[in-house]
């Protein structure tokens, strides 16, 4: 594949023509940024893929635990019994249990959003950021525009005198 970037540029420079220096490297730069962008939403999905991964890993593990503390505990009654008999103490215990599960649900909840929250605020910071070096790169330009047109007119006076 001929990259047809090098060949104009070869081609400017043997008419004698020079390339335009700033023109180049921002053009190579937005070239490497459009190749990231490219593979980005692969990288997500990969991620992505990763995560529900784990999350079915860590049910099964859960899982495989508790029913293989269950059958050992149900197939020796008598020698391994670790179940808790009392129907008060079952009672309280899930009570418990179902309340931590239930303030840990709430926790995740208010984390994940403060996240997508934070996350949200990053963007719009990015727009600003955005709008700010837009408006300071204009500043410069009309400021060198300026200085440019002074020098112009002060060398034009000088030449005249």
């Amino acid at each position: 594949m001929v990259d047809k970037s090098k060949e104009e540029t070869f081609k400017a420079t043997e008419h004698g023509e020079t390339p335009d220096f700033y023109e180049t490297v921002r053009e190579n730069f937005i070239k490497i940024v459009d190749e990231l962008a490219k593979v980005q939403p692969q990288y997500s999905q990969s991620v992505s893929n990763l995560q529900l991964d784990y999350i079915q890993a860590i049910k099964n593990t859960i899982y495989t635990a508790f029913s293989a503390q269950k059958h050992l505990t149900n197939s020796n009654q008598g020698a391994w019994n670790s179940t808790p008999s009392s129907v008060p103490f079952i009672e309280q215990f899930a009570k418990q249990s179902n309340e931590i599960t239930n303030n840990t649900i709430r926790a995740v909840g208010i984390n994940n959003q403060l996240t997508i929250n934070a996350l949200d605020a990053a963007r719009e910071n990015l727009k600003i950021y955005n709008k700010t070096i837009d408006a300071v790169t204009e500043f410069n330009t009309n400021a060198a525009k300026a200085w440019n047109s002074f020098f112009t007119t002060q060398q034009q006076q000088l030449f005249k005198h």
